[in-house]
C-alpha cells in the first residue's frame, strides 16, 4: 500500500492573475476552505499518511495554515524552490523525503479516483512508474497527448506533437520509483523528462480512470469546483 504522495505546486499560477498575486494556488478559496484542504481530505480518504508538499511562489502562506499536517491527520513535509525548477525539477529536489514508490499529484487536480487500486496495478506492472490516463471522449475540448498499447504500457505522451492515433489524456494522479529520480540530469526540467525515460525504458504503465478529472488551474475550473462541492 503507497502512504506518500508529493504534491508539485511551486508554480505562480499565472492563468489565475490577479486571483493568485497574493496567495498560492493551493490557497484558493472554495465555499470557504483553501483548495488544499480538499486535496488533503482526498488523500486521507486514500490511505495517504504523507504529504511532501512541493511550494514555491509564496508557499509560507501554506505552511503558515497547514503546520506539519497534524491537525488534518497527516504528516505534512515541505520541499521548497528556492528559484524555479519546474515540476520534474521540483519532484528531484524533494528526493530525501522519498518513499520507496510514491504517487505525484499537481496541486490544482481534484482526482476522485480509488488511488489504492492505481497502487495496486502500478505494484502488479513491475515497472518504474505509472500514468493515470482519461479516454478522451471530446466533452473536454483538450487534444489527446497519449498512447497506450495492449500490454497496459504508455508508447508515447506528448505536450505539442499530438498525434490521430493518440487517443488518451494524462490525468493527473502519476506513480514513480525512487529509482528514477536521478535518471534524469539536470536541476530545472519538466516531468515529461520521466515520463520520456520511462516509456523509452517501456516501464511506464498504464491505468485508464473511469472518472473524469477536475483542476483549479482556470477560472472556470474553479467554478466546476465549487459546483460539485456545493452539492455534497
Amino acid at each position: 500500500m503507497l502512504k506518500q504522495v508529493v504534491i508539485i505546486a511551486g508554480g505562480l499560477a499565472t492563468r489565475l492573475y490577479p486571483l493568485t498575486e497574493k496567495i498560492p494556488k493551493s490557497m484558493v478559496l472554495i465555499k470557504g476552505k483553501p483548495f488544499l484542504e480538499y486535496q488533503i481530505d482526498l488523500c486521507r480518504k486514500n490511505g495517504i499518511e504523507e504529504i511532501i508538499f512541493c511550494g514555491g511562489h509564496l508557499w509560507e502562506q501554506v505552511q503558515d495554515y497547514f503546520g506539519n499536517g497534524q491537525g488534518f491527520d497527516v504528516k505534512i513535509t515541505y520541499s521548497v524552490e528556492k528559484e524555479k525548477l519546474d515540476t520534474g525539477g521540483a519532484l528531484k529536489n524533494a528526493s530525501p523525503y522519498l518513499d520507496k514508490d510514491f504517487f505525484v499529484l499537481y496541486g490544482d487536480s481534484y482526482l476522485a479516483i480509488d488511488w489504492q487500486k492505481v497502487g495496486r496495478t502500478y505494484q502488479q506492472a513491475q515497472t518504474q512508474g505509472l500514468m493515470v490516463v482519461y479516454r478522451n471522449r471530446g466533452d473536454l475540448g483538450l487534444p489527446s497527448q497519449v498512447s497506450l498499447d495492449n500490454n497496459g504500457l504508455i508508447t508515447e505522451f506528448t505536450k505539442n506533437n499530438f498525434k490521430p492515433t493518440m487517443q488518451y489524456i494524462e490525468y493527473g494522479l502519476n506513480v514513480f520509483s525512487k529509482k528514477i529520480i536521478y535518471q534524469v540530469a539536470g536541476k530545472s526540467f519538466p516531468i515529461s523528462r520521466y515520463f520520456d525515460l520511462l516509456i523509452k525504458n517501456k516501464q511506464l504503465a498504464g491505468y485508464e480512470s473511469p472518472e473524469v478529472f477536475y483542476e483549479v488551474g482556470s477560472f472556470e475550473g474553479i467554478r466546476q469546483i465549487t459546483e460539485i462541492f456545493s452539492r455534497k
